[in-house]
């Protein structure tokens, strides 16, 4: 059964590679000619321009308007009107403030996310060359229409997509749609219906680039109808998940709310009916519960801890362009990679070279032409072998590319990548490359065609002796050749050796090109098919692959190790996507599934399959999506990486969408939550260990700041429950609590490092809450000796006599206190902090405290702050008595983590990591 999307896609038109010349121009009703003028404008009037549709989008009013709907926020909305009300200006505008700014955060990136549709619509040609009324003219792009001829040349971008009708060395860069490293060499033979995208030759698409050659070809669609605009409308259909902490942070405003609600109503209701309060003095109570309760300081403190988040990824080449996005990192199960330039150097290379006797491999990668040539374990001098070096002349000499080493030192290959490559592996075998082209000048070509698959050059020597050297597709070249080089000089050619070579070598995901040579006649200047059809030696097979990048290897075994399943899925031909899925370690590098494959399951069937390949081949832009979609339906989170247009829809429904900096298109990037700057997937790997760290850290922020709020809301429910007309503390100093506290210690949580082993446990589960039970137990926990000690002081400086300003400024200073010392413990969720790193292994809190207590004394002793705050001036000895109270909060929380990991010790295996995740 064919997938839905394939069904969809397929619909209601031709299969235009499975037509001929003439049935194209049939259906299309168009000539060799091209059409008139007259008939193009008709046409155009019909189908429109060939431009994609824009969406349509809200406009910035509602899409302003839509960040502030949250009940987060309207509970800081709440909060701010009630510090208003109290007159508190300050408190309420920095409320306010926060809530501004996480809506214009929020507006700013939905805005970057539409923006993937107009860099799809930026990669359509401007102009296009046509034939109209029998003359060759140049044209908007936007006027072409279904049935006009096309003309096409080295350096155009293809206009539409095109049924080709001429090529002649037409070779197109089809990778932003396919995936295809290497540029594909185009034909005009109508194919099979089935063919793959990749494969149909007789196609060229809107968008790709044409490398080399010339062609003509006719318009089969245009503006929506082309295959890029299938990916457009694919973009603008997908939905945007939102990130597991949104979720969660929503989840927890909706619970927060509702406890808010609840418990300032049963305290208005129980000060009225049994404490006989005044309605009055109960609102003011209510209110000042309300306050206690919200966490006013904890979106900010979000908002700088992702952000910090995002500055360290910055600097290990991973750039965020979604906030929320760092904290997903850390919960991803699966990673669906690209494979060129991702987990492979995006650069060709000669692996290895079978002469007549020897199988030799060549070790370094890339353009750097350094390197040494091996026979099984042994090093190879290949100027001591003459056969490898008249191989290796003719690779280069046989060949248009050119290798240059620019002023940073780094190399690179103008021409085509693989013809990069011979010279490259001639460089390393010593070859002068400038002095062969002088000692052997060429003299004519047969430059390569799809249609016979080789290029042959005519040289000569300065002796007059002439010579052809001819490379290309082994079975075209093998048909060629009568003889092979051997040590004794020539010998018949043995076909069936060397076909079995080829596959072996085609097995281990290489790409294998064949060079011969044939003497010419003396002084022989031109060169014909006739020269070259028959009685040529064969000198050598090359095996060319794009290599792994080590770096990646090792990352994917970090992400085994961390539990995240790391999958391959790529344009290219299975053979070398299992190679290359092998060498850099994939689970089941063995099984591959074709998009021709995947077509023919259907969803259960396919979900079911996902689970166990780890390498996808030859997939189109709907297959990527498929099962990006399909691995979300099973539970995992997905991270997509990419740098084609062809990505952009599985890149924005993935859960993070990571594109590449140096080779992605600005399609890829703009769909995507993160792009690499070096496009190496050991960065991924890096922004995982960041991602989970974040997360780490803002788990300690909440632990940290929701037990102040849980103190001193029970610290104004003990009064009203006990009948105090004099409450310990007034709502101006609980918000005063709540965001210089935020704004300090907690924000010194952001910074704090990664946790041993932070990669060596699985990924957490996504739909786990973020109040687990052990942090309802220690939120209740600590919230319960931060009320106990602030409200025995307040009692005790009571007793004694003092005024309620020096009771409530002693309950305040308590209270902060015991935040301060509360703060070491927060560094370590289990794990004991009673050591030199527990204390100093952050340096940001030591800042944050020295900080927050230049802040109590402004806020005790200024007459200002005072007027302000209503607080007074205490001794020495009441300082004392503070801290030693509020230290008590250190060992009794370092005791409950003690107590628990003994616990936890005695549980099996498996309950143990599910208590410690919780």
């Amino acid at each position: 059964m064919r997938s839905l999307v394939a069904e969809q896609r397929h619909a209601g038109e031709p299969a235009w590679h499975h037509l001929s010349d003439e049935e194209a121009l049939g259906r299309l009703d168009s000539g060799h000619d091209g059409l008139s003028a007259h008939e193009a404008a008709q046409r155009l009037s019909t189908h429109g321009p060939n431009r994609l549709p824009e969406p349509k989008t809200r406009g910035p009013l509602l899409r302003f308007l839509a960040q502030f709907h949250n009940l987060l926020i309207y509970v800081l909305l709440v909060a701010g009107v009630v510090t208003a009300l109290l007159q508190h200006w300050l408190d309420a505008v920095v409320i306010f403030g926060v809530v501004l700014i996480n809506a214009v955060i929020g507006f700013v990136q939905e805005g970057k996310a539409e923006d993937a549709l107009k860099a799809i619509r930026g990669m359509l040609s401007p102009h296009a060359m046509v034939w109209r009324d029998g003359r060759l003219v140049t044209v908007d792009a936007a006027e072409l229409v279904p049935g006009d001829l096309v003309q096409l040349q080295s350096g155009d971008k293809v206009p539409a997509d095109l049924r080709l009708l001429r090529a002649k060395g037409l070779q197109i860069e089809e990778a932003p749609l396919t995936g295809e490293s290497v540029p594909v060499d185009k034909g005009v033979a109508a194919l099979p219906p089935e063919t793959p995208l990749a494969d149909r030759r007789c196609m060229a698409y809107s968008g790709t680039l044409v490398t080399h050659g010339l062609g003509a070809g006719l318009v089969a669609a245009t503006g929506a109808g082309t295959e890029i605009g299938r990916i457009s409308a694919m973009v603008a259909n997908v939905e945007q998940l939102t990130t597991p902490l949104l979720r969660q942070i929503a989840q927890f405003g909706r619970w927060l709310t509702a406890a808010i609600l609840v418990l300032a109503s049963v305290s208005f209701a129980f000060g009225i009916l049994v404490r006989d309060y005044t309605a009055a003095e109960m609102f003011l109570a209510s209110v000042g519960l309300a306050v206690a309760a919200i966490p006013e300081g904890l979106p900010a403190i979000m908002t700088i801890t992702l952000a910090i988040g995002v500055q360290r990824m910055a600097g290990r080449n991973a750039i965020i362009r979604r906030l929320p996005a760092v904290e997903t990192l850390g919960t991803v199960g699966i990673i669906c990679s690209d494979k060129t330039g991702t987990l492979t150097r995006n650069a060709m290379t000669v692996a290895a070279i079978q002469t007549g006797e020897r199988r030799l491999t060549l070790t370094g990668a890339g353009y750097d032409p350094h390197g040494t040539f091996m026979e099984d374990e042994d090093v190879v001098r290949p100027q001591e072998d003459a056969r490898l070096t008249e191989a290796l002349r003719a690779a280069a000499l046989c060949n248009d590319a050119a290798l240059e080493q620019t002023e940073g030192g780094a190399w690179r290959v103008h021409g085509d990548p693989m013809e990069g490559a011979l010279l490259v592996a001639a460089v390393k075998a010593g070859l002068d490359l400038e002095a062969a082209s002088k000692r052997y000048p060429r003299t004519d070509l047969i430059p390569f065609e799809s249609g016979h698959r080789f290029m042959a050059t005519l040289h000569h020597s300065h002796a007059g002796e002439s010579f052809i050297y001819l490379k290309g597709a082994p079975e075209a070249v093998l048909g060629m050749c009568a003889y092979q080089r051997s040590p004794d000089g020539e010998a018949p050619l043995e076909r069936a050796t060397w076909e079995a070579r080829v596959e072996a070598m085609a097995a281990a995901g290489q790409r294998v090109l064949a060079v011969a040579v044939k003497p010419a006649q003396p002084h022989r200047s031109e060169l014909d098919f006739a020269d070259v059809d028959t009685d040529l030696t064969l000198l050598a097979l090359f095996g060319l692959m794009d290599p792994p990048r080590q770096e990646a290897i090792e990352a994917v075994g970090t992400c085994q190790a961390a539990g995240i399943r790391v999958k391959m899925i790529t344009g290219d031909h299975a053979a070398t996507a299992r190679a290359i899925a092998a060498q850099v370690g994939l689970e089941n590098p063995d099984d591959a599934l074709t998009g021709t494959e995947l077509d023919a399951l259907d969803d259960a069937a396919l979900r079911q399959r996902a689970r166990e390949v780890d390498v996808y081949a030859r997939v189109t832009p709907e297959h990527k999506l498929r099962l990006v979609q399909l691995l979300q339906e099973s539970g995992a989170v997905v991270a997509m990486t990419g740098d084609g247009v062809n990505d952009a829809p599985a890149l924005k429904r993935a859960d993070v969408g990571v594109a590449m900096g140096i080779n992605g298109t600005e399609a890829a990037k703009e769909a995507a939550e993160m792009v690499l700057a070096d496009d190496n997937f050991a960065s991924i790997a890096n922004a995982v260990e960041e991602g989970r760290t974040v997360y780490d850290n803002l788990r300690k922020a909440i632990l940290f700041i929701l037990p102040t709020n849980g103190g001193e809301a029970l610290v104004v429910l003990g009064a009203i429950l006990f009948g105090f007309h004099q409450f310990p503390l007034t709502p101006v100093q609980i918000l005063w609590v709540n965001m210089i506290t935020a704004v300090t210690l907690a924000l010194a949580l952001a910074f704090e490092p990664p946790e041993p082993g932070v990669m060596a446990r699985p990924p957490r589960n996504a739909r786990q809450p973020v109040l687990t039970p052990l942090f309802l137990w220690r939120i209740a926990y600590v919230s319960l000796i931060l009320t106990a000690g602030t409200f025995g002081l307040f009692l005790w400086e009571d007793y004694q006599g003092a005024s309620i300003e020096q009771a409530r400024t002693v309950a305040v200073n308590t209270l902060i206190m015991f935040e301060i010392f509360y703060l070491f413990n927060s560094r370590y969720m289990t794990a004991s902090v009673l050591n030199r790193e527990g204390f100093l292994g952050n340096r940001y809190v030591l800042y944050a405290v020295g900080l927050l207590l230049l802040f109590q004394l402004a806020f005790t002793y200024l007459p200002p702050m005072q007027a302000l705050f209503g607080t007074a001036a205490i001794g020495a000895g009441i300082w004392l008595r503070i801290v030693l109270v509020a230290a008590s909060v250190l060992f009794i929380v370092e005791l409950e983590k003690a107590l628990g990991r003994r616990w936890r010790q005695r549980l099996p295996a498996a309950s143990r990591e599910a208590a410690v995740g919780s």
